[in-house]
């Protein structure tokens, strides 16, 4: 949905911006392994993957994988501001079962669904909040990990394992370009179009860890990118930790404006999750 003055906002922010905690809101659900999320009104709309049988890399990789399927459930969870869970689907088929980051466009939203490895196959799902009707709209020789709808042109924006390139589709499928991401400061997990041709994609990069020979340090970073051109235009890192131990954007993270105030919500532990609301004020 568009957010104009988020968009000024956000190119104020930078590495001294100090953001504040304002509530743990604890989710009163398995969580599981949370993917994306949406803000509608007073609910959240939020994807996960249910882990079954973790995926096993292998030894001789052939042309296409570098591991096996694993096994799991994909979940699309709704539930309110005291973390109550209102209502849930499930998503995916066989081995299709990795939701992604996903995005609202005032009517449906936009999920992606993926084998939990790169260079495999995915769904995209249209998902009526009301009724969460999901409806497949196309499929993609690809792991996409997370989805924007661009609202000027009606285009669909995705990006791969690790956020390493960029598509864009029409609404039936059709692609209509593939372009490499130049930035490499994090790895894109969740986005949200925000109007003016410009999406908001948040993530992580995990660094090797000096104080830690077995936990890498998790580096968190949101970014501002011009659908246009599919670069990011301001990006900034971010350093808060979760309860768990995890910088804020691992996964599922929402932005929004409220006059000089941007507030962030993020879902970034597994199977206890809480909801964090963050906020900054930009002068």
């Amino acid at each position: 949905m568009d957010d104009q003055n988020l968009i000024v906002l956000f190119r104020n922010l930078s590495r001294r911006t100090k953001w504040q905690q304002q509530k743990q809101i604890e989710l009163q659900f398995n969580n599981y392994h949370s993917q994306g999320m949406v803000r509608i009104g007073d609910l959240f709309y939020m994807s996960s993957v249910e882990l079954i049988e973790a995926p096993i890399r292998i030894d001789t990789p052939n042309h296409r994988y570098d591991r096996t399927p694993g096994k799991g459930i994909g979940h699309l969870f709704v539930f309110d501001f005291q973390g109550k869970l209102v209502d849930e689907i499930t998503l995916g088929e066989g081995d299709i079962y990795h939701p992604g980051g996903i995005d609202y466009d005032g009517t449906h939203i936009w999920v992606p669904v993926a084998e939990y490895r790169p260079h495999s196959q995915s769904i995209v799902y249209q998902v009526d909040p009301v009724t969460l009707k999901a409806e497949e709209s196309f499929r993609v020789q690809d792991h996409i990990g997370g989805l924007v709808r661009e609202g000027q042109s009606g285009k669909l924006i995705g990006n791969s394992w690790g956020s390493r390139k960029f598509y864009e589709w029409d609404l039936s499928g059709q692609q209509m370009l593939e372009k490499d991401n130049t930035s490499h400061f994090i790895d894109y997990q969740d986005g949200h179009y925000v109007g003016d041709g410009k999406v908001i994609l948040s993530g992580i990069s995990e660094l090797v860890n000096p104080a830690s020979q077995s936990k890498p340090y998790e580096l968190g970073g949101l970014a501002l990118i011009d659908l246009r051109t599919l670069t990011a235009v301001h990006e900034i890192p971010i350093t808060e930790f979760s309860p768990q131990g995890h910088v804020i954007t691992r996964n599922p993270v929402f932005l929004e404006s409220a006059g000089q105030v941007i507030r962030l919500y993020a879902v970034p532990d597994d199977n206890s999750g809480s909801l964090l609301i963050y906020e900054t004020c930009v002068t």
